[in-house]
């Protein structure tokens, strides 16, 4: 199968790259510098230099393609809803250029924040919560499956951790517990967040490219929910910080997600694809120093 991949050279591309090459697939990745350019064609993956911007690029590789995977986005807050625009516009191009071929598309989003609930892949995103600010990218990818189009949506949870994780929501929380120098956790520490390990993320998107069925909403979930005062505490244990709560005024904009209860399920997802999470957990990832040498 051809492959075309936006992101290619980022955390949850390089997963996808390495379990599509290792199955056999032909890979295409877009790529936005010359580092990225030789860091994915080691891996096997035909380079592609441009940006979300290059739409006539773009929809091209797509068309080019049995499948694509679409990955990339430019977070810029100061330009946030142009962003969205840019890519909302590219699925429209998009649609219209792979309307009846059957062809995938499957795309990267977030689990939804349903606060002390269990999210389902049933649930729609909270345009107003922190995993829906990109809801109009994702009613758009799923609108690609009534025009004969193989498209879905592989869902991702607050953290997609793993190895060499250098710019994730935990690589950010340990940075402001050493500015804080303490393993902040918000209230009882009771909340969770959905994790994943990166083998299983691209393990999960690998299938859903090459059978998750029109329309599918994955969730590439391995665990339902950890609780924030036990990765503090796994924290404190590998910095030598003390494990506390605090106001989660001190932590900015990272106050409220910390602070959220965000568990996920994953059973609907199982009951869809053959995928098994088989990765270390959190905790695991956490003791192993991954995040705190």
């Amino acid at each position: 199968m051809r492959v075309f991949i936006t992101g290619a050279s980022g955390w949850i591309g390089t997963a996808l790259t390495t379990e599509l090459v290792a199955a056999g697939h032909d890979v295409r990745g877009l790529v936005r510098s010359d580092a990225s350019a030789d860091k994915v064609r080691r891996a096997g993956v035909t380079p592609v230099m441009g940006d979300m911007a290059d739409h006539d690029l773009l929809v091209e590789e797509a068309r080019n393609a049995d499948a694509t995977a679409h990955l990339a986005f430019t977070l810029d807050f100061d330009a946030f809803a142009e962003t969205v625009d840019n890519e909302v516009r590219l699925l429209e191009r998009i649609g219209v250029a792979l309307e009846g071929t059957g062809k995938a598309f499957f795309a990267a989003s977030g689990t939804p924040t349903s606060l002390g609930q269990l999210a389902t892949e049933q649930d729609e995103l909270d345009p107003a919560g922190p995993a829906g600010a990109r809801s109009r990218t994702a009613r758009a990818v799923l609108a690609l499956s009534e025009r004969g189009i193989r498209s879905g949506l592989v869902r991702m949870p607050r953290t997609v951790h793993g190895e060499g994780d250098h710019n994730g929501l935990i690589s950010v929380l340990v940075g402001i517990d050493r500015q804080l120098e303490v393993a902040a956790y918000v209230g009882d520490g009771t909340n969770r967040w959905p994790a994943v390990h990166i083998s299983d993320a691209g393990r999960l998107f690998r299938i859903a490219l090459e059978t998750a069925p029109a329309g599918s909403v994955l969730h590439a979930v391995a665990e339902e929910g950890v609780a924030m005062r036990d990765v503090a505490e796994a924290i404190a244990r590998r910095t030598g910080l003390t494990a506390a709560a605090v106001d989660p005024e001190l932590l900015g904009v990272f106050g409220a997600l910390l602070g959220g209860d965000q568990p996920a399920s994953n059973a609907a997802t199982r009951q869809l694809v053959d995928w098994e999470p088989t990765g270390p957990t959190l905790l695991e990832d956490l003791e192993a120093g991954y995040y705190t040498s």
